[in-house]
């Protein structure tokens, strides 16, 4: 069945773009299909591009360092003592349903980053908001902040509102006394409302000396480490593994 111009003109007026190219992009095996099925078709192939569209836009605005990662092509599971179960479970993102984070430690080089990525490509996959950002450059953002009125508060509203956050880097640097209090205050609004990732290379232990020693740092701490699931990647060097091949 073919549809006639002013039919075709006026559901791109109606922006109905994507019915109309995927009925028009039909194979003649389905000419002998009745209209209802040809339509149901159309719609269908129509609604898979929209939410592709869609996945691919959050997966950009994520700007995530690794945007092709993706879990199953995760390499090396068991050498490098990873829980495939774990990052299966992971992968469903019941997780951030349930508003809860993920600590990824590790040696430099053991693919932390690309483990996170992958997760928050699946998240964006699940139509979550999702952000990746480094903690130096988050730190920047923050001391450019601080230098406009408002800016501050706006800055805080933003990576507070994203339903998953990945903090690459995590403690590299130790914050100072005003980036504590713009930790503090993300993690006191995402709490019970979001999700975040922590790339780190320091372990549980580690963390209480990156901060200075305050009230500040121990509600800090508490968020994170009582509702967070841990992933160690060890010490294998997947970044060396790479190059040798």
């Amino acid at each position: 069945m073919n549809i006639n111009p002013e039919t075709k003109r006026k559901m791109r007026e109606m922006n109905a773009v994507e019915p109309l190219d995927a009925f028009e992009r039909q194979d003649v095996t389905l000419e002998a299909a009745s209209t209802t099925e040809r339509l149901q078709i159309a719609v269908d192939d129509a609604y898979a591009m929209f939410c592709q569209s869609r996945i691919d836009g959050l997966v950009s605005r994520a700007r995530l360092r690794y945007p092709d990662a993706d879990l199953r092509s995760l390499q090396l599971v068991e050498e490098r003592g990873l829980n495939r179960q774990q990052l299966n479970e992971l992968a469903t993102c019941g997780w951030i349903e349930q508003h809860r984070d993920v600590v990824i430690q590790g040696f430099a080089g053991t693919g932390k980053t690309w483990i996170a990525n992958a997760l928050a490509r699946q998240a964006c996959r699940n139509r979550y908001r999702t952000l990746y950002i480094r903690m130096p450059d988050l730190t920047e953002q923050w001391e450019t902040a601080n230098l406009k009125p408002g800016a501050p508060a706006k800055l805080i509203r933003k990576i507070s509102g994203y339903r998953l956050l990945v903090l690459d880097e995590w403690l590299i640097d130790k914050p100072n006394t005003s980036m504590s209090r713009f930790i503090h205050e993300i993690m006191e609004r995402r709490e019970d409302t979001a999700s975040t990732i922590f790339c780190t290379q320091y372990r549980q232990k580690d963390w209480p000396g990156r901060f200075d020693r305050s009230p500040r740092t121990d509600a800090i701490l508490d968020r994170i480490v009582h509702n967070s699931t841990w992933i160690e990647t060890g010490d294998y060097n997947m970044r060396a593994h790479t190059h040798q091949q």
